[in-house]
């Protein structure tokens, strides 16, 4: 054996906690039982430590990544001054300096736990700077973390001129999911033909498709219903996702349930994204203040597949944030209320193997056979680690130990103090 984890408490898929040794041969878990007696080049001591698979950031914009400030402050908040100042800074781009911040985001997440990532890059470039260079650490960092591309019409593809030509420049370029963004075109009848673009494309290229859909607090805005017609009438599936999906928080009842209930038929997969969700939306509301976010509880209760992404990190929408896919998690349990312990056990599975079925990966988890993409935390439970947001004492990838974190040592008045009840 090459590595061999001990006494862990391991976690696979939705499968209950159980304590087992995990090894590891290559890039695979090849055993997971109780005391493995094998030699093994490194030996690491878990000690009842929680194990899952890595954890996954299923959107982010890492072309954007750590440029607050860089153009100017977004004063207002909102959605529209950061898409204005998007605007203004996008052309003083280089293609260097957007791998170099990329590249810090980058391993903050691997550092957190992180090993897929899906992010969306600007294609309303004449020269695809975005496309390139994400693609380019695609490639350069593929030891550390696996990282899908997602071709995405910022301002519209309808509605803005060589839209067509810039997603399909992308996509010939290597992007490896198609995006979009019907909300942003300029009518209903614009974005319900760029959704068939989006459509028609991912059809004829094989690939998958990410939309950001209805990312705005109009009631009106209901694009997720032409994406599920598609979905269902081309018999899609999980290959579609539909993120933010944040006008659902303002659908009456009847026809979210509606919804929903088509959704499921459809087999789409819904994710959320916490930070910038309850950031930006809501901003004209007086009292009651609408929470942002989209219907995550309602919709894994009625069997809808809900992943999740840190969306942005230090950028011209969102000035916060280091990549931490756990603070996310526990964010969405204070958001949409869930507390309960099975909701609780949803959050961490929404930024694990949910989002493993939102980015269509396979052999994910801990049990052999699978890639050996995993993560040791600080905590013993999954409801440990979102409430104490412990660090991630190793990071691995392909079996290769590619992150460590060294625990907090806490002490008042000479006294440990560990934030464990009873001790």
């Amino acid at each position: 054996m090459d590595i061999v984890l001990k006494n862990a408490n391991v976690v696979h898929l939705d499968e209950a906690v159980r304590k087992a040794d995990i090894a590891i041969k290559g890039d695979r878990v090849v055993a997971v039982e109780t005391n493995i007696d094998a030699e093994a080049g490194q030996i690491i001591e878990c000690g009842g430590r929680l194990v899952s698979g890595s954890l996954i950031d299923a959107h982010v914009h890492l072309d954007a990544v750590l440029a607050a400030g860089l153009e100017r402050d977004n004063q207002s908040g909102t959605l529209h001054e950061g898409i204005d100042i998007w605007t203004d800074f996008k052309p003083k781009r280089t293609v260097e300096a957007i791998k170099e911040r990329a590249r810090r985001a980058i391993d903050w997440e691997v550092a957190q736990g992180t090993g897929f990532i899906r992010t969306h890059a600007d294609v309303c470039d004449a020269e695809q700077l975005s496309t390139q260079a994400l693609i380019e650490l695609r490639d350069e960092l593929k030891d550390r973390v696996d990282i899908q591309i997602v071709a995405f019409p910022q301002v519209g593809i309808k509605s803005y001129p060589g839209g067509e030509a810039q997603m399909r420049a992308s996509l010939d370029m290597g992007a490896d999911v198609v995006g979009g963004i019907p909300h942003n075109e300029v009518t209903r009848e614009a974005g319900v033909e760029s959704v068939m673009f989006i459509f028609d494309e991912a059809e004829k290229r094989g690939l998958m498709i990410d939309v950001h859909c209805d990312e705005v607090d109009d009631s009106h805005a209901r694009f997720v219903e032409v994406m599920v017609e598609q979905t269902f009438k081309r018999c899609m599936g999980a290959q579609v996702t539909a993120s933010h999906c944040v006008a659902m928080h303002s659908y009456n009842n009847a026809y979210a349930y509606r919804l929903m209930g088509w959704i499921i038929r459809s087999g789409m997969n819904v994710t959320a994204n916490p930070f910038d969700n309850i950031i930006l939306q809501a901003r004209e509301d007086t009292y009651p203040k609408r929470r942002g976010m989209t219907r995550v509880k309602e919709l894994l209760a009625a069997g809808v597949n809900v992943g999740m992404g840190h969306d942005s990190i230090m950028d011209p929408w969102y000035p916060l944030g280091r990549g931490d896919m756990v603070e996310a998690a526990s964010l969405t349990l204070h958001v949409c209320q869930m507390s309960g312990v099975e909701e609780i056990d949803n959050c961490f599975d929404m930024i694990t193997w949910r989002n493993a079925l939102n980015l269509g990966l396979e052999n994910y988890g801990v049990a052999p056979g699978c890639q050996a993409d995993l993560v040791v935390f600080d905590a013993a439970s999954k409801a440990d680690v979102l409430r104490i947001n412990p660090a991630c004492t190793h990071v691995l990838k392909r079996g290769k130990l590619v992150a460590e974190t060294k625990p907090a040592e806490s002490t008042v008045m000479g006294g440990a103090v560990n934030f464990t009840p009873g001790s």
